[in-house]
């Protein structure tokens, strides 16, 4: 009877007890602010860079375009909306979030830095002719979604015979113009800057670069991604899964005249040369 007694007991402990077959080897995360901001450039590849980011086991990124820190109506909103907008990441893991719009937003900088001052920040940048052209060609596939009016890409960029520094599409690949203002803020240290250009044709040594600026464990590798031919483009493989951008990706641009495609890039060789001076590194652009 005693050994009964005993046996009862010991299951009835070991039944409250956690074993180890009960323990969540993934105790659910937390949100909390983003370690990582990609701040833009709008159409520099941002949303190729947070995808490739994500391949890492230690990255988890928000969903969404959150625009916290440009749109006064989400800024407002204060700090614990933003970080509900945030996934649950585990101890240990980063989190980012992406707004392309962030880099060109005067205000941006200092809002980031009162909120997040340790911030690690990623900017992609292209060349910015080329640039321009992707991103009118993306303005123009969203209006004729919703069947508005079409204005040629040469109509916005000439006003009276000259280039029309208004047109926000050229005013956003003056880079030095918006680097100015994050430097006035943060320090170079806290800025890494991804070539899109080189992103595109071979993503693997970017993304090195990347891991190696924010402190990861190196696991992202080469079987990660692949040409797809169809597409012109790398895509992602990530636990045997295959993955593609969105078909808006890649989308073929208008083509300009010569002489206004020489004209721009024309214009944009001393803003260059500003930037390069400013980040202190150069890039293979025309």
């Amino acid at each position: 009877m005693a050994a009964v007694i005993i046996s009862l007991l010991l299951l009835f402990f070991f039944s409250r007890s956690p074993s180890l077959s009960t323990v969540d080897p993934d105790p659910p995360g937390a949100r909390r602010l983003p370690d990582i901001i990609i701040i833009g450039v709008r159409k520099g590849g941002t949303r190729a860079l947070i995808e490739m980011l994500n391949l890492h086991s230690d990255v988890v990124a928000a969903p969404s375009e959150l625009h916290f820190f440009d749109w006064d109506s989400h800024y407002l909103r204060g700090e614990d909306w933003y970080v509900s907008q945030m996934p649950l990441a585990r101890p240990g893991q980063l989190t980012v979030e992406k707004t392309p719009a962030y880099f060109t937003s005067a205000h941006v900088p200092e809002r980031i830095r009162r909120m997040i001052p340790d911030a690690r920040l990623l900017l992609i940048v292209r060349e910015p002719t080329e640039r321009l052209l992707s991103d009118y060609t993306q303005v123009y596939h969203n209006r004729l979604e919703k069947h508005k009016l079409q204005q040629t890409l040469e109509t916005l960029l000439m006003h009276h015979g000259e280039l029309d520094l208004h047109y926000k599409a050229l005013n956003r690949s003056l880079y030095h113009v918006h680097m100015r203002r994050w430097l006035h803020v943060f320090p170079r240290s806290h800025i890494h800057l991804v070539d899109g250009d080189a992103l595109i044709r071979n993503p693997l040594p970017e993304m090195k670069k990347v891991e190696e600026f924010l402190h990861l464990e190196p696991q992202i590798n080469a079987s990660n991604f692949y040409f797809n031919q169809t597409k012109g483009f790398f895509c992602l493989r990530d636990r045997r899964r295959e993955r593609c951008l969105h078909g808006s990706k890649g989308r073929t641009h208008p083509r300009l005249a010569p002489e206004l495609l020489r004209k721009l890039h024309d214009f944009f060789h001393e803003p260059n040369q500003e930037f390069f001076q400013l980040v202190g590194r150069t890039f293979d652009w025309k």
